[in-house]
C-alpha cells in the first residue's frame, strides 16, 4: 500500500472544510441550470428532444476533462511518486465511467427521434464507447489488487497511453464523415446555438464540473481514511502475532 504522508493529512483537513461549501454551490448551480434549461426554447426541428442536450453535452465535456485530470495525476505519480496523486487517479476512474455512461445513454436517447435508432456506430459514439471500456479496465485493475505502488504506476502508464483517445473523441466529427451533429460551440469564433440555449448549457456545464469536484474530493477523503484503517488493522494483527510468538 502507498504510504500516506503529511500532504494527505492536510488534504483531509481541507476537504472537511471545503465539502459543505462545494455541496451547497453545486446544488445551487444545478437548480439554476435546470430551471434555465426547462425554460429554454425548443428546437424547430428536434422539438422538446433538444432538452436532452443540457445533460448530454456537459457529460460529454466531462469525460475528457476527467481523463485529463487523471493524466495529470499519472504524471505526478510517475515523476514525483506522490501518493495523493495516485489516490486522485484511482478515485476519478469510477466517476469518469459514470459520466461516460450518462453521455452514452443520453446520446442514444437524443439520436432515437432524429435517426430512428439508438446506436449507429459512428466515429463519436464508438470512440466514447472505447473510452468507457478504458475506464472500466482501469477500475478492474485497481480492484484486482490492493492499491500498491506497483499497481499505481501501472495504472498511470495506462492512463497516459489512453490519453491518445482524447483528441480522437474531440475531433472525430471533423476527421470522419459521421452522423453525429457538430459541436455546439462550432468551429468558428461564435457558438452555433442561440444565447438563450447556450447560457443554460454553460450553467449546466459548470454544475457538472462542481459535481465532479465534490464527488472527487469526497472519494479521495474516503480512500485516504480507508487506507489508514487498513494500516491500523495490519499493525494490530502484526502486534498480536508478535505477542503470540513470545
Amino acid at each position: 500500500m502507498i504510504s500516506l504522508d503529511r500532504a494527505s493529512s492536510r488534504f483531509l483537513a481541507l476537504a472537511n472544510c471545503a465539502l459543505p461549501w462545494l455541496i451547497a454551490v453545486t446544488a445551487l448551480a444545478f437548480a439554476v441550470g435546470l430551471t434555465r434549461a426547462l425554460g429554454a426554447p425548443t428546437d424547430y426541428w428536434q422539438g422538446a428532444t433538444v432538452q436532452i442536450m443540457y445533460l448530454h453535452v456537459p457529460a460529454a465535456w466531462m469525460i475528457t476533462l476527467i481523463w485529463g485530470v487523471m493524466s495529470l495525476a499519472a504524471v505526478v505519480t510517475l515523476v514525483w511518486r506522490q501518493p495523493l496523486a495516485a489516490i486522485a487517479a484511482k478515485t476519478a476512474a469510477p466517476l469518469g465511467a459514470a459520466f461516460t455512461l450518462l453521455c452514452l445513454v443520453t446520446g442514444s436517447l437524443w439520436e432515437r427521434p432524429m435517426l430512428g435508432t439508438y446506436w449507429v456506430w459512428d466515429a463519436r459514439q464508438t470512440s466514447v464507447l472505447v473510452l468507457f471500456l478504458m475506464y472500466l479496465g482501469l477500475m478492474a485493475l485497481y480492484w484486482a489488487e490492493e492499491h500498491s505502488t506497483r499497481v499505481a504506476r501501472l495504472a498511470a502508464v495506462l492512463i497516459l497511453a489512453g490519453a491518445v483517445m482524447l483528441p480522437v473523441i474531440r475531433f472525430s466529427v471533423v476527421w470522419w464523415n459521421t452522423l453525429h451533429q457538430p459541436g455546439v460551440l462550432g468551429g468558428g469564433v461564435a457558438p452555433i446555438i442561440h444565447a438563450s440555449m447556450m447560457t443554460p448549457l454553460l450553467v449546466m456545464a459548470l454544475a457538472f464540473v462542481l459535481l465532479f469536484a465534490t464527488l472527487q474530493i469526497a472519494a479521495m477523503r474516503n480512500e485516504i481514511l480507508r487506507q489508514r484503517v487498513q494500516a491500523l488493522q495490519r499493525a494490530q494483527v502484526a502486534e498480536s502475532a508478535d505477542r503470540g510468538a513470545r
